[in-house]
């Protein structure tokens, strides 16, 4: 289900990314802006209440949307009191899912609003690092000179991937879940490969910045900074 929903969103025009339980929720929100958090209730370790009361606490009004089995009348008005912003009981549509996102983030952007976070992934519509610049709409690369870099949809989605967890070492099956959406292996080599055939267009065989850093006995990392343009 979590790959499935990350994939929709990708699909239409979001950028999310798919955590298994509480300790990635916040070690992601450390590292990465969040404009809203879809929250399932089920969960190993603390459950998605306990973490509904951590992120209030914690995250104010960062928007989190419930997506839950549990649709009793009970469920809803607990995780609606507790500060959830709208709860949608499984099973649910993709046209509901993607619609409710949009209504609370419209909310959250309302002149009245008063988000503990900035939005900023709301508006964003291009990404820059070093020369480069990623076209979100278009799904685009372009390269220093403005030309478009071909690239495969998998490569296009490993640099969505890295960019958008700079300065952060990635495991391969971490990278394999943001990537492609699917069940990660880490014993599968297949990333090693994709991240060469990323890397050899992104520094050429003449540069010698590294873009895509090796880090021994753990992952890649992102090393440029990252730019998001409105």
């Amino acid at each position: 289900m979590r790959h499935l929903i990350a994939r929709l969103l990708r699909e239409n025009g979001f950028r999310s990314t798919g955590v298994r339980d509480g300790r990635e929720m916040w070690e992601t929100l450390r590292n990465t802006e969040v404009d809203l958090i879809l929250l399932d209730i089920m969960l190993p370790g603390a459950s998605g209440l306990e973490l509904l009361r951590g992120l209030r606490a914690e995250r104010g009004s960062l928007p989190v949307v419930m997506v839950t089995a549990k649709g009793a009348e009970a469920d809803r008005v607990l995780g609606l009191d507790l500060g959830a912003d709208d709860y949608l009981p499984k099973p649910f549509g993709r046209r509901e899912l993607l619609a409710r996102v949009r209504a609370v983030l419209r909310r959250a952007h309302s002149p009245t609003a008063t988000p503990a976070e900035p939005l900023a992934h709301a508006t964003v519509q291009r990404l820059r690092f070093d020369c480069w610049t990623v076209d979100l709409a278009r799904r685009e690369l372009l390269a220093p000179g403005g030309t478009v870099v071909d690239l495969s949809g998998a490569e296009y989605d490993l640099l969505l991937a890295f960019i958008e967890h700079p300065h952060r070492v990635l495991a391969r099956n971490q990278i394999l879940e943001l990537s492609r959406g699917r069940l990660a292996d880490p014993n599968d080599r297949s990333v090693d490969v994709l991240v060469s055939r990323l890397r050899r267009k992104l520094e050429g065989k003449e540069s010698g910045t590294a873009v895509i850093k090796t880090v021994r006995g753990s992952g890649y990392m992102f090393v440029p900074a990252v730019e998001r343009v409105v």
